[in-house]
């Protein structure tokens, strides 16, 4: 079963709300990967660039906004998770829909909301 999460647009910065996404997954037992746009280490996981053929993505959650998302469309695409989360901000019905036609539950919500009311892994 796959079990982990890729975080798009990882940062260092803590008031970033991908770092404190990636803290909270990461208390909660769920294993992360992340990509940035600056390579570099964050809780022990690195942040790459690279556009990795990961064969274990659940979920992916989004943090860039709808005009940068368009060159992950394929590659979040190939990798089959079952859903992608739109964290506030990250809105895009149009990559919404193409999810949705292969089969990609496409979720508008607060990975930290979901993850602070335990409904995250539902």
């Amino acid at each position: 079963m796959k079990k982990k999460t890729l975080i798009i647009g990882a940062s260092i910065n803590p008031e970033r709300y991908s770092y404190k996404a990636a803290q909270q997954l990461l208390a909660n037992g769920i294993d992360i990967y992340m990509i940035g746009n600056k390579q570099g280490f964050l809780f022990n996981k690195h942040i790459t660039k690279e556009q990795i053929a990961y064969s274990d993505v659940d979920t992916v959650t989004m943090y860039v906004s709808a005009k940068n998302q368009v060159g992950y469309y394929d590659y979040i695409k190939s990798l089959n998770p079952r859903r992608v989360i739109f964290n506030p901000g990250t809105e895009n019905y149009e990559f919404a829909k193409q999810l949705e036609e292969k089969g990609i539950i496409a979720e508008e919500a607060c990975t930290l909301v979901l993850l602070a009311t335990n409904v995250y892994k539902n």
